[in-house]
């Protein structure tokens, strides 16, 4: 008998009134994309309060790498809350996120010396690797991409390359944000070898202090620029004495293969963020990167009441001790092969499909009317999605034309759920 199994039409009673209760209490800018409330989740499998069950093919957004409520990172979590829920880190130390930041220390790429500071969200990430480049450089600007996401603060926003719904009336924006294309081999779009010269109408790069990018887009629809752009970005950041940013939120922590997805691209970053994953779904995130940079920041500097939580560490420790042992056995890079495989075959049956991408088991598909127009077929990605959690999976679109359909399963997921889920979104395409 398969995992996914839906009662009847959704969403259910219950469901339907959980979402009408949401309706006059929860602000309307808050999306659902999904009609559904779930009762309780395990693995890779989430149940919903009517009793359905549904193949999690969304990962809460990249953050459940190792799946929901794995036992480990339970037990780790209820036995430091059992000590102590919060702290403040600024107040009085505790041990779990000192050894949380020995521990990206030691796994974030770089031979220099580390060290890290640890928040709640991707976005305060973001944030505050922007701030220690600032201070570091002594310079204001920066430079992001087209077809970015960098959170929903004013700074994260800003640096985000989509206009709706992440930003639309909601400025004036930050200052000194500047914004090249993000090459995208599909489109044929590309700044490689002329990066410089793309630049100079905008900013000088000597009022730069960082340059920040996403190593795969993850809302801009899972787009892998050539190594030989990273190759490029290291080299003008080197010469010109700008901080390079790596926003690892959600292609970091395994899901590209490697703890960090540009220990596969060929370029080192000086600071990375990291959230999502860390914390098998506890929040918490962090900037880890050159010593010296951080060394530029002065004491109460960085920080945050809630950054850094005991429970949230303890919880990171024990996911970080599974990923290592994951990755030692390969199994996330398995799963990226046998994924591109199956989306591969599919492009072959299905003109719908028009470019299969991504890194590792961060893997996409984009689906168009027309292979050679590539117009963006984002009528029919909702309407896949739709049919698919009918039948009892859930996906979620990416890509600036909503013509992106992303899976960011779990990476420990069991080849026959993966293998039911795939069946299911393959019959849910037109032929």
């Amino acid at each position: 008998m398969g995992v996914a199994r839906v009662k009847g039409p959704l969403p259910g009673p219950k469901s339907k009134a959980l979402i009408e209760r949401r309706t006059k209490s929860v602000a309307g800018g808050v999306s659902l994309a999904h009609p559904l409330f779930i009762e309780h989740a395990s693995g890779s499998t989430l149940t919903d309060v009517d009793g359905n069950t549904f193949i999690d093919f969304c990962g809460g957004i990249g953050c459940l790498n190792i799946g929901h409520t794995r036992a480990e990172v339970l037990e780790a979590a209820r036995a430091t809350a059992a000590r102590v829920t919060h702290a403040c880190f600024q107040v009085t130390g505790y041990e779990e996120y000192v050894a949380v930041c020995e521990a990206l220390c030691r796994l974030a790429p770089g031979s220099f010396d580390k060290k890290a500071v640890l928040l709640s969200t991707g976005a305060e990430a973001v944030e505050n690797a922007v701030k220690v480049a600032r201070r570091h450089t002594h310079r204001g600007a920066v430079l992001a991409f087209d077809h970015a996401f960098h959170g929903r603060t004013l700074l994260g926003m800003s640096l985000t390359g989509k206009a709706a719904p992440y930003k639309q009336g909601f400025g004036p924006l930050a200052s000194d944000v500047y914004r090249l294309p993000y090459p995208s081999p599909y489109r044929d779009l590309s700044i490689v070898g002329r990066l410089e010269a793309a630049l100079m109408p905008h900013v000088r790069p000597e009022d730069l202090a960082a340059v920040i990018l996403e190593p795969v887009q993850g809302e801009g629809g899972f787009t892998v620029a050539p190594r030989e752009f990273f190759a490029e970005l290291r080299a003008f950041c080197d010469k010109f004495g700008v901080v390079l940013i790596a926003d690892e939120v959600q292609t970091g922590v395994g899901r590209t293969g490697t703890m960090f997805a540009t220990e596969q691209l060929g370029v080192i970053p000086d600071l990375t963020t990291v959230a999502k994953s860390i914390a098998g779904g506890l929040p918490l995130s962090g900037v880890v990167g050159r010593a010296s940079m951080f060394d530029s920041v002065p004491a109460g500097g960085l920080g945050g009441t809630f950054a850094g939580n005991p429970v949230s560490c303890a919880a990171a420790l024990a996911t970080l001790s599974i990923l290592e042992a994951e990755m030692a056995a390969g199994r996330p890079q398995a799963l990226g092969d046998k994924l591109r495989a199956r989306l591969e075959s599919w492009q072959g049956k299905h003109k719908l499909i028009g470019d299969v991408r991504g890194l590792g088991a961060m893997m996409a598909i984009e689906l168009v009317r027309d292979r050679g127009t590539k117009e963006p077929a984002d009528t029919e990605c909702k309407a896949i999605i739709a049919a698919a959690r009918e039948r009892g999976v859930l996906l979620l679109s990416a890509g600036s034309y909503g013509n992106v359909i992303r899976f960011l399963m779990p990476l420990t997921i069991e080849g026959a759920v993966l293998d039911e889920g795939l069946a299911i979104v393959e019959a849910c395409l037109p032929s």
